[in-house]
Order: C-alpha cells, then sequence, then structure tokens
C-alpha cells in the first residue's frame, strides 16, 4: 500500500458506493474491521518483552550506555542488585557467556530491535 500511487480499496461489505466514489477520485478504502484487525493483530513476542519490569528498566538506562554502577544510582539500589538483574536478563535473552560475544551490547541489540 505504501507504494502505491493510484487509487486503491479493499473492503469487507457494505459501503461499496461510496469507496467506488472515494477510490475513482484517488482515494483510498479500508474496511474499519480491517485496519482493527492490523492494528490489533499479535505480533511475536520479543524476548525483552517477557523481562520483569525491573529488568527491562535497567536494559533501557544500559541501552542510554549508562554503566551498571550510574544505572544503580539512578534507580536508588545496590550495584550487585543492577548485577543480579543484568545476569538474569542475559539468560533470558539467551546470552550466555563466551570469550567470542558481548554480552552487554548484545542486549542492547536485543532492545533496540524489539
Amino acid at each position: 500500500m505504501a507504494q502505491n500511487t493510484g487509487g486503491f480499496g479493499y473492503l469487507l461489505k457494505e459501503s461499496l458506493a461510496e469507496a467506488i466514489r472515494r477510490i475513482g477520485t484517488g482515494g483510498s478504502v479500508i474496511d474499519p474491521t480491517v485496519v482493527a484487525c492490523l492494528l490489533h493483530r499479535n505480533r511475536a513476542t520479543a524476548p525483552v518483552d517477557t523481562l520483569p519490569h525491573r529488568e527491562h528498566e535497567i536494559l533501557a538506562l544500559i541501552a542510554e550506555g549508562r554503566s551498571n554502577e550510574a544505572t544503580a544510582r539512578h534507580l536508588t539500589v545496590s550495584g550487585k542488585t543492577v548485577k543480579t538483574h543484568v545476569r538474569n536478563f542475559f539468560s533470558k535473552l539467551g546470552l550466555e557467556s563466551n570469550i567470542v560475544d558481548h554480552r552487554r551490547v548484545l542486549a542492547v541489540l536485543t532492545y533496540l530491535r524489539a
């Protein structure tokens, strides 16, 4: 639809005469039911969407470039608490420790893609 420069239409039912007029003048018509379905369809749940609020909040702060210490100060929690949450979301996002990948960067990329 985004690339269509002419008129087009898609209706489930009813309002055909009005739709034909609008399409004939270069307008577009999509049945409200179709729009509602498109807007409310279930998308695949991203792994980040399954994180508890606090872990999601900490990941968002890390994505802003904050260190664990800065995140702890911002949230007024201990550094140990932040480290625990980070370790938890690494595991939940499937980012196990290895010598090749930087888990913190991979977690931020996962967050940004969600």
